[in-house]
């Protein structure tokens, strides 16, 4: 199978760079410093509107962990429905139970509502405590594709479990590396875990337009998080990553 690329995108900007640039798909999510959650109708809709790349959409009604309440499911149940009608490719989501294991009764349920969409259980994942049960579990629930860093921060930290992972799936599911890959780690890890399918941001940071500049006040609540400052895809480093990956 060729190599491909999913861009994480965080605005309409970000999925018109990765078209331009080749990448495969995007995932198309907002609050990227909670790790993602659902971004909002316009965006989803203008990206249709101005790309044909295809478009995975993140359904997660809020940052922190994975165990959602009864009204938490049926906002992500609502989102995977306008999802379809605005015709994305797929939806990306993860659910656990408290103990950590995966949700298959709610996450099998969502992937029906989604059908035909493509289904990737993204890194909930990570946070599972039996990296091979949670493999059979998600296979069990009909999902196409599994997103892990292999249970550490990052992929390359990770690569020899996502190596287990390919090797235990034998096809049966995706299993797509992502996690602090960039430029100078994602030969090693497509050569060490056999992946096929590599999930990152490729991003640049885009300055402000603003002239006058407030500090010491945080939107966010949260110093280290730049305020004038914009992350977008980089056409050109995706172009490279796509070059390095055909290598070999």
């Amino acid at each position: 199978m060729k190599p491909g690329l999913e861009i994480c995108a965080v605005s309409v900007a970000s999925v018109i760079n990765a078209e331009k640039a080749g990448a495969a798909r995007v995932e198309l999510c907002a609050g990227i410093y909670e790790g993602g959650v659902t971004p909002s109708y316009g965006i989803i809709a203008s990206a249709k509107k101005y790309t044909s790349i295809d478009i995975n959409v993140m359904i997660r009604p809020r940052g922190q962990d994975f165990c959602y309440s009864d009204i938490e499911f049926e906002i992500m149940k609502k989102d995977i429905e306008f999802c379809k009608e605005l015709r994305v490719n797929g939806v990306v989501f993860g659910i656990l139970n408290s103990d950590g294991t995966v949700d298959t009764q709610r996450c099998s349920e969502l992937v029906k509502i989604a059908h035909p969409l493509h289904v990737t259980f993204h890194r909930a994942f990570d946070m599972t405590p039996d990296p091979y049960a949670a493999l059979e579990d998600i296979i069990s629930t009909g999902a196409d594709t599994i997103l892990t860093s292999g249970q550490q921060n990052t992929a390359f930290r990770g690569r020899h479990l996502i190596a287990g992972l390919v090797k235990m799936a034998k096809g049966r599911i995706e299993i797509m590396a992502g996690g602090g890959i960039n430029e100078e780690n994602i030969l090693k890890i497509k050569n060490d875990t056999g992946a096929d399918f590599f999930h990152m941001s490729a991003s640049k940071n885009i300055d402000s337009k603003m002239i006058y500049r407030k500090q010491g006040i945080y939107m966010g609540g949260m110093p280290g998080i730049p305020e004038y400052g914009i992350r977008e895809s980089d056409t050109e480093r995706i172009k490279k990553i796509k070059d390095i990956l055909s290598e070999r």
